[in-house]
């Protein structure tokens, strides 16, 4: 695999490799309170993401902010605590994957202002999605059985989403989190689309992508003296109004994309590669909801789903 340090350097405050944002234990540690990278502006969504050895383990302190735990590779235990005790503190068993091209995994909110500790016996990898918030809501621990699965588009523009952080399945104040597959060859976040301005049929929302990347089974992989293969796709961001933004990233395993504001999309996975991200949405509006407008140069395309099917190589797990 292409070694970090060949990579062509773009400095942006909306793009980050992986290990740019470490902090501590965290590999990614991007837009909270406590991270040490948080562009300027930057306000409603933070991610963390730490790779635990055998007996591993994190310490997230209680802050004004609202957690989601999700397993990407590996299984874990959650301890949650609030100052004073609560009656859903305790012990939480996350049934994990192999990877995020596995299938669903266990995910836990943990609510708002609750100290956390993420253990693994095994070793893995867990991110954490945060939002800062006030309304207090229940631990949820949501089993992969309960996470809603959708298939999201046709033909070349199939993608698989696991809503488990949606307003329809979690019960939360600020944050809107989901996870995104894209079989190699295929198009995501397409048509590119914005949610930077509260309007009618529009909510303003920050959006934060995390991607994980691999090579596709079956793929004639060269042998390791030939360098072996080099999983990577393209994300797109682009100016929506006045509000400069112009972002055109390949994109790895670990890497980060922040969407502040402006036309997003597409997220692209060339043949041989699969694509993941995990999606963090929050913003200032007074409704939870995820509502978007299309560039209208590209919207059109959404009339040509009729006629096509959903890719067959989806669902990932299936």
């Amino acid at each position: 695999m292409t070694s970090q340090s060949t990579r062509v350097p773009q400095p942006s405050p909306w793009f980050h490799r992986a290990g740019d944002a470490a902090q501590g234990d965290w590999f990614v540690d991007l837009g909270t309170q406590e991270s040490l990278v948080r562009p300027p502006g930057w306000t409603h969504t933070g991610l963390r993401v730490a790779d635990l050895p055998a007996g591993g383990e994190v310490v997230l302190a209680a802050q004004e902010e609202e957690r989601i735990v999700v397993p990407l590779s590996g299984s874990f235990v959650v301890e949650v605590s609030a100052e004073g005790g609560a009656a859903d503190d305790g012990t939480y068993e996350l049934a994990g994957r192999a990877s995020v091209f596995a299938g669903a995994s266990d995910v836990l909110y943990t609510g708002v202002r609750r100290a956390a500790t993420i253990r693994s016996a095994a070793g893995g990898r867990v991110a954490v999605a945060s939002a800062p918030a006030a309304q207090a809501y229940p631990v949820r621990h949501l089993s992969l059985d309960e996470v809603p699965v959708e298939l999201r588009g046709a033909g070349q523009l199939s993608r698989e989403v696991r809503n488990f952080g949606t307003p329809a399945t979690l019960e939360a104040d600020r944050f809107i989190v989901c996870e995104v597959l894209t079989p190699h060859g295929n198009w995501s976040s397409y048509p590119p689309h914005k949610h930077d301005e509260e309007a009618e049929g529009e909510t303003a929302l920050e959006e934060i992508y995390y991607f994980e990347m691999q090579t596709a089974k079956g793929m004639p992989i060269p042998d390791e003296a030939a360098g072996g293969p080099d999983a990577m796709g393209y994300q797109r961001v682009y100016a929506s109004d006045d509000r400069e933004i112009d972002v055109t990233a390949e994109v790895r395993s670990g890497d980060v994309v922040l969407v502040p504001h402006g036309w997003h999309g597409p997220a692209m996975t060339p043949p041989g590669h699969d694509m993941y991200y995990l999606n963090v949405m929050a913003g200032p509006g007074p409704v939870r909801k995820w509502l978007i407008s299309d560039d209208p140069h590209h919207g059109w395309i959404r009339k040509t789903w009729e006629h096509q099917d959903v890719d067959p190589r989806l669902p990932f797990d299936g």
